[in-house]
């Protein structure tokens, strides 16, 4: 506090108040000037507070933006349109495709269960109530319905979204797990609620149908034998094989080799279904046993790459 100032405070305060102590006085001056700075300053001194942490938000918000967007176009062939709405996801959802908060299916963005999850942690979501609907559940034929309830601040009123599952509507390769993932989809329905979120989430997806190929760059193009169809219902061997490469994360073209040497061909399109069939059952069993094992033995169809001297 300025000198002059205090002592021209300090005077007119005694004035009005003589029956003050010394260090009483100093003190009340003290505390006066602090609030009236407060009055003054502290007004502008909280806008720039606020300001400094607007630019913060804003700049990391630009690189998730950036680094979305690089990393998808390395990961998928991506349009023009598919970036524009993956900007607008990141930008007010903040979701992240590194983590694995969006993927991209049949030219589409779905938002992950584990992404919503991280998106109702940020917005710190108050909880998530499930209950299973009794009355449209068959354990015996593994069906089951699912009702999720969300609130986002105690006391508030809830979202409620409801999932079901059953061998009809699930992956083949997660049949069995039908009441974990009628559960898993009734709280993605309530987040995606809860939070305005317009794009569906992967896990409400059935299984996939012919037109349904998942859109990745890392995952196989070559072509299947022609009878492998879904004619009756049933997934496409292509989708199989995709599901399991995203689904422990393998190298596609090593993946290529592989099919080819056990089916005995050049391209997988030369070998007949059944072999087709029985390479995914083999490749799916030696994932689920041991992935590092099945990583090594793919490594060894890699090809070496010569450097010019």
């Amino acid at each position: 506090m300025p000198r002059n100032i205090f002592l021209a405070t300090r005077q007119i305060i005694s004035s009005e108040t003589p029956l003050l102590q010394v260090k009483t006085l100093d003190l009340f001056v003290s505390t006066s000037y602090y609030c009236f700075l407060l009055e003054t300053r502290g007004e502008g001194l909280m806008h720039s507070h606020r300001k400094q942490v607007e630019l913060k938000n804003h700049f990391c918000l630009d690189a998730l933006i950036t680094q979305n967007t690089k990393l998808a176009r390395r990961i998928w062939e991506i349009t023009t349109a598919q970036v524009r709405v993956l900007k607008t996801l990141s930008r007010e959802f903040k979701l992240s495709v590194a983590l694995g908060d969006l993927i991209l299916l049949d030219r589409k963005w779905y938002v992950t269960h584990a992404g919503l999850l991280r998106l109702a942690q940020r917005r710190h979501c108050a909880g998530i109530r499930v209950q299973q609907v009794r009355e449209f559940c068959d354990p015996a034929a593994n069906r089951w319905v699912f009702k999720a309830t969300l609130y986002k601040r105690p006391g508030a009123p809830g979202f409620v979204g409801f999932g079901d599952a059953d061998p009809s509507n699930v992956s083949s390769l997660v049949q069995g797990a039908e009441l974990r993932i009628a559960e898993t989809r009734a709280v993605n329905r309530a987040l995606r609620k809860a939070y305005g979120i317009g794009i569906c989430s992967v896990e409400e997806l059935g299984a996939f149908n012919a037109s349904s190929a998942p859109s990745r760059s890392n995952e196989p193009s070559t072509s299947f034998p022609p009878q492998n169809g879904s004619g009756n219902g049933q997934p496409r061997l292509k989708d199989k094989l995709c599901l399991l490469i995203r689904q422990y994360n393998l190298d596609s073209t090593l993946v290529k080799a592989y099919a080819a040497e056990f089916c005995g061909t050049e391209t997988l399109r030369g070998a007949s279904r059944e072999l087709v069939e029985a390479f995914i059952t083999k490749l799916e069993q030696e994932a689920r046993e041991d992935r590092d094992r099945l990583v090594c033995k793919l490594n060894s169809f890699s090809r070496p790459v010569e450097v010019a001297s």
